[in-house]
């Protein structure tokens, strides 16, 4: 009898071992990289969801500029253009270097830190990149230099009707959720991975991170096509065919339809003018998505079609000041 106890207190002592050995060995799944940025971001300002796009008009800039060191300009432009022009105090400093210099400059004190390039569009990635790391006086001079002179006007040969005739009233639905890129920064936490994230693409310029309206229509297939409309709009004028209504500041959040963007081909943001979709590219690139703005929006595809219609915004050479600039 008491050998029988005894047997079965061991085994029952063996069973206990191996059932805890077992839990032991059970992982938990390790949480993507870019879902802990993502909800960091968004438990940080979620810019993309709120504030954006923050731009400043040129006679904005022009009346801080009153005020010595109320306001720091941020020239993105190449040396030469910066040479041959530019707006009295700005700072040259290139797109991979963008980053860089703004940790030199006591960010703080100044009233406006303002991005300008040609056309607005590659000084709103930057400036997307600026606020989502926490400088929140950084804003984008809306139009670029076009609208400070005329000698620097680039948006005026660029907007067009090319694409007007094709353009779609058909819905494309999103597709189902699924999951998240998968990036490897080798950090922890949110604000560790949003800083080698931000320092990795901004290191890549904005080549990567815009497209033509030719490149996109000459294989349509090939890209998921973001229309960052309300969604009145993407149905009156139509959009590029195929294209997917993701509506500003509600559907990039990872509780709505952030995660209905594909992982294994590119994406391809449009909005009216390219400065607010080169703001989510400047987002979504660094979750770990292949995204890119589609260069001068609407403006360039079909201007005659938005062109005095309520609720879009499109250029007009009035919007060009004429100041002064420097040499």
């Amino acid at each position: 009898m008491l050998k029988n106890i005894k047997f079965w207190a061991l085994l029952l002592g063996v069973m206990f071992i191996v059932s805890c050995s077992d839990d032991d060995n059970k992982t938990t799944p390790t949480k993507e990289e870019s879902l802990i940025l993502a909800e960091y971001i968004e438990a940080n300002g979620d810019y993309i969801n709120t504030t954006a796009p923050a731009m400043i008009d040129a006679k904005d800039v022009k009346a801080l500029m009153a005020t010595p060191g109320k306001v720091l300009i941020v020239d993105i432009r190449t040396a030469a253009d910066f040479e041959k022009g530019h707006i009295e105090g700005a700072v040259n400093v290139t797109i991979p270097e963008a980053l860089n210099y703004i940790k030199t400059v006591n960010a703080a004190s100044f009233d406006k830190i303002v991005v300008a390039c040609y056309t607005g569009q590659s000084a709103s990635y930057v400036t997307s990149l600026y606020r989502i790391l926490g400088y929140n006086n950084a804003v984008t001079l809306k139009w670029g230099h076009c609208s400070w002179h005329k000698d620097f006007d680039r948006w005026t040969p660029r907007i067009g009707n090319s694409k007007a005739t094709m353009m779609v009233q058909t819905v494309t639905e999103k597709p189902a959720a699924g999951k998240m890129p998968t990036i490897t920064t080798g950090k922890s936490t949110g604000k560790d991975i949003l800083e080698a994230r931000a320092t990795s693409i901004i290191a890549e310029g904005y080549g990567p991170a815009s497209i033509s309206a030719d490149d996109v229509f000459a294989n349509l297939n090939n890209f998921h096509i973001v229309n960052y409309w309300p969604n009145a709009q993407y149905l009156d004028p139509g959009h590029i065919p195929g294209a997917m209504n993701y509506l500003p500041k509600t559907d990039l959040k990872v509780m709505t339809n952030l995660k209905t963007l594909p992982t294994d081909k590119p994406i391809v943001v449009y909005c009216y003018t390219g400065q607010t979709s080169s703001h989510v590219a400047a987002y979504l690139r660094l979750l770990g998505y292949d995204a890119k703005s589609l260069s001068f929006g609407a403006n360039g595809m079909m201007y005659d079609a938005i062109n005095g219609k309520a609720g879009f915004t499109t250029w007009k050479e009035s919007y060009i000041e004429g100041y002064d600039y420097v040499k």
